[in-house]
């Protein structure tokens, strides 16, 4: 019962209200759309992330999370590494054949020996100490005492490492941006130690992009197998931890620009624990990338699937002899665009005729290795 006649007309007030909205919402055209839900970056279980992602048409962060938090920079200090090298080269900041080709190396295959000599060449942490002069960037530092050679351990965090690709972009003498950028747009699909780089931004945008990635604490040599496996000096050492950066959980980056006009710059860096095998860790990276708000950005069409089994090819046709053109991290997971029947493979008890298109590799999987409970995969059109 109602108190008072003043409750009864705040009561048919409100309902008036409803009723308004209700109209409203009824006599809205059928195209109009809700407006968009704000996402929020979907950092998986256990892992540890700092994310800075810079529009450089609005000069504005769409995302930040933990920015300014240091992470051991594994591969992403060869950014630091090339800059210093062709710093007052100029006028054209040329380089010698068998120079060009170690440095190429090192930006487009992540060539740890290439870092190496570099890093002894030019003065190793004195390198990070001059960048940090030069660029104004402030949470960077070289390696932890006991560890001088450590290239990899250099403590860099997502703010500085746009801070390095807006110099890279809006600062720097145009032959350093052509001959650093040129060779990021052409980064392999398999790092020089066998590691697969298309993991964060080259799995969750379609071309445009730039990449360098960074990966530590895996082991020497991946499956990848379209390169050569080179052994470095990032492997990571277990149970150190030097100031605020862990040298322990395993580490995988990915940081570059996308877009036409290299519009964003996004750095994700990432811990995961040590128990994390790389194709999960791939996996967990992947997941937050695409969580992420990157104008201009465009995103692959298809459907992510969960895989099973060790050193899965990827051919280059529907039979299992047509050409390798990778394998997959163990128990990764993939983009399917489309599939179509082919050869029967089995895996007893497992068999399946029915092949998947992995658009990020150009090539195809049997679809006995995803995880999927029928032989075609539900939702996937046919090629």
């Amino acid at each position: 019962m109602y108190a008072s006649v003043r409750d009864r007309l705040a009561v048919v007030l409100r309902w008036c209200v409803l009723a308004a909205v209700l109209v409203g919402v009824a006599a809205a055209p059928a195209h109009a759309s809700a407006p968009a839900a704000v996402r929020a970056v979907e950092v998986p279980p256990g892992v540890t992330a700092g994310v800075a992602v810079f529009d450089r048409q609005t000069a504005t962060f769409t995302e930040q999370l933990n920015p300014r938090t240091r992470f051991r920079s594994a591969s992403v200090v060869k950014l630091l590494i090339a800059l210093d090298h062709l710093w007052n080269r100029g006028p054209d900041y040329s380089l010698p054949a068998a120079d060009r080709a170690r440095f190429d190396a090192m930006l487009r295959a992540s060539d740890d020996t290439s870092a190496s000599y570099y890093w002894a060449q030019n003065g190793g942490s004195a390198i990070v100490d001059r960048m940090v002069a030069r660029l104004g960037l402030a949470d960077t530092a070289g390696p932890p005492a006991g560890y001088p050679g450590f290239w990899g351990y250099t403590a860099l965090s997502a703010a500085d490492t746009v801070r390095i690709y807006r110099y890279l972009l809006d600062s720097a003498p145009e032959p350093v941006r052509t001959m650093v950028m040129g060779d990021l747009r052409q980064s392999a699909r398999c790092g020089a130690d066998g590691f697969d780089q298309r993991f964060g931004i080259p799995a969750s945008f379609e071309r445009p992009w730039a990449v360098k990635q960074g990966w530590s604490g895996f082991g020497d040599s991946g499956s990848c197998s379209d390169t050569a496996a080179v052994t470095g000096r990032d492997a990571g050492a277990p149970g150190v931890r030097a100031g605020d950066v862990d040298l322990t959980q395993r580490a995988l980056h990915s940081t570059g620009t996308v877009g036409a006009g290299d519009r964003t710059i996004v750095a994700v860096f990432t811990l995961q624990p040590t128990s994390t095998t790389f194709g999960a860790a791939y996996t967990n990276l992947n997941r937050l990338v695409r969580s992420l708000n990157v104008p201009g950005g465009v995103r692959p069409t298809g459907t992510w699937f969960g895989t099973w089994g060790s050193d899965v090819r990827v051919r280059a046709g529907t039979t299992t002899s047509s050409a390798e053109l990778t394998r997959l991290p163990a128990g990764v997971e993939v983009l399917i665009r489309c599939q179509k029947q082919g050869q029967r493979v089995e895996v007893p008890p497992y068999a399946n005729d029915w092949w998947a298109y992995l658009p990020l590799y150009g090539g195809y999987l049997t679809n006995i290795y995803v995880r999927s409970p029928d032989n075609q995969l539900p939702g996937v059109p046919v090629c």
